[in-house]
């Protein structure tokens, strides 16, 4: 293993060497130059003028900014002998399985392919080009027959593979107690416990004002809302991250959360961004894929059918098609456990099939995929500025949801940890539902592989994803599906089977966030 120091040399270097090349290397450059030309700046003192200039300037800003971003993307530093697979994913049994949940998805997609005679890729004729441009700000207009088309898989499949993973090193008389063995995930990862999670999340403890619970009409707002509201404009105006990021924990303003958003997540209103989605834009316009009617039907099937989101069906078919062309996200399965699905196609010289990435940004969308954008679009309606935003957040945290790995925030850890708080807490809840056929885990999977989205308030679900954002993990999620549960233990206790058991925990749209995190983490007994 590697000592601290060496470790932050190696942080350092990866990342100036990300940083260089790009835009904001660029115009720091520039504005680098332009200041040799000042008459304050002096020979003898060149290094530090310049400096204090370009923080004078906003440049330090933006330069700690973008290094704080590289800071919650890159993996940390390991062994420098291990072989990049490790990087993506330490444990063996891990990256098998989900190398052979990837071939699946391919196998379904190009069964699919096969079947209904669509090509993956095709050149769109010039009419059809006119037509998606002029109809491209109505495309929730367009009533394409969809009928054919099913999502290449949905998160109970999903589950199934996760209810299959085992890790063959172990032996499980000794490894395994007999409370691990009542839930669904049966392999060990190290997870924290509620004593561990209150000294993670102190901000959200009982003596710290929230968003989400001090805020409401019979609290007095000089009690805390209108001095945090008063911060959080101060936060806004510096710009920095890091000060944004830790604001967030205890949750953003309405009126401010979309800045303090773009500002944790550094996207910037750069003109390159724009550039970059029109360039998006136009590879939608010129291709057609086969994954657009995944997408399309997708939206039917979610946000189309949701009382909060049906308005927004023109913008998720704007950002998901963009989202679908967009090279730039494969650069996340350096970190991640999953490898991007290739596809073979006819080379332009005619002799033989080459492999490419397909689609090419090598995320093949999955039922509920959009859900992922719904609730993004009450806070962004620049068409840009949302695509930048929700493909941030997908590459620093939703692309975790649905692949097999065992980060922290991954799927696999985020239900064993589900399932131990359950058990350790509400251990004659759990047992009664495992009895009568009604495992827990089948219930909440659907609301943890989509961070709640489509199953709580908008409004309640972005408090929640202020704290995602404000901790940088997804641990909350399975943190309030516990929660949600210990909520609904009475009546859970009486239920008799899965249906009746379902139906309790059927709508969830009235339930408060902050207050059940709260109790739930500190207000349990341990």
């Amino acid at each position: 293993m590697m000592d601290e120091s060496t470790e932050l040399s190696v942080s350092i270097t990866q990342i100036v060497q990300r940083l260089k090349g790009t835009h904001l290397h660029s115009q720091l450059e520039k504005q680098a130059k332009e200041c040799m030309h000042k008459p304050e700046i002096k020979l003898e003192t060149l290094k530090d003028d310049v400096r204090r200039l370009l923080k004078a300037s906003g440049w330090e800003r933006k330069l700690q900014n973008a290094v704080y971003r590289e800071l919650h993307i890159l993996p940390p530093p390991g062994n420098p002998r291990a072989p990049p697979e490790h990087t993506k994913e330490p444990l063996a049994y891990m990256r098998k399985a989900q190398l052979s949940w990837e071939k699946r998805i391919l196998k379904s997609l190009n069964s699919m392919c096969t079947e209904l005679g669509i090509p993956l890729a095709r050149k769109r004729p010039v009419l059809e080009q006119k037509e998606l441009t002029n109809k491209w700000n109505e495309m929730g207009t367009d009533e394409p027959d969809l009928s054919k088309f099913r999502p290449v898989y949905a998160p109970k499949d999903f589950l199934e593979v996760l209810i299959g993973l085992r890790n063959l090193n172990n032996n499980r008389s000794e490894d395994l107690t007999v409370r691990s063995n009542w839930g669904l995930i049966q392999v060990s990862l190290n997870i924290r416990d509620i004593p561990q999670m209150r000294e993670t999340y102190p901000e959200l403890g009982l003596t710290y004002g929230q968003l989400g619970i001090d805020d409401h009409t019979h609290v007095p707002p000089d009690l805390f809302e209108s001095e945090h509201i008063l911060i959080g404009k101060k936060v806004v105006s510096e710009q920095d991250s890091a000060a944004a990021q830790q604001y967030s924990r205890q949750g953003c303003p309405t009126g401010l959360r979309a800045q303090l958003w773009t500002l944790i997540l550094n996207t910037t209103d750069d003109p390159e961004v724009i550039t970059h989605y029109e360039q998006l834009k136009a590879r939608v316009i010129h291709h057609g894929l086969l994954v657009d009617n995944l997408i399309y039907k997708d939206v039917k099937l979610t946000a189309s059918n949701d009382d909060y989101y049906f308005v927004f069906e023109d913008y998720l078919y704007q950002v998901l098609l963009c989202f679908s062309r967009d090279t730039a996200v494969l650069e996340h399965f350096n970190n991640n456990s999953a490898t991007p699905p290739k596809s073979h196609i006819q080379s332009k010289s005619g002799s033989e099939p080459c492999a490419v990435v397909y689609p090419p940004n090598g995320v093949i969308p999955f039922h509920g995929f959009s859900m992922y954008v719904a609730p993004l679009c009450f806070l962004y309606n620049e068409p840009s500025k949302l695509y930048s935003v929700f493909r941030e957040m997908y590459i620093r945290y939703f692309f975790r949801l649905h692949s097999i790995s065992s980060h922290p925030s991954g799927i696999v850890s985020l239900c064993l940890q589900f399932e131990r708080l359950l058990q350790t807490h509400l251990p004659q809840l759990f047992y009664h539902l495992r009895e009568i056929g009604a495992q827990p885990l089948r219930i909440a999977f659907k609301w943890i592989v989509r961070a709640f989205s489509g199953y709580l308030s908008t409004d309640q679900l972005l408090l929640l994803w202020d704290r995602i954002l404000g901790y940088g993990s997804l641990e909350l999620v399975a943190v309030l599906a516990a929660a949600v549960f210990a909520f609904r233990a009475e009546n859970l206790m009486e239920v008799t089977s899965l249906a009746s058991a379902e139906a309790v925990l059927a709508d969830l749209s009235t339930l408060k966030v902050m207050p059940l995190l709260q109790i739930f983490l500190f207000a349990t007994s341990v």
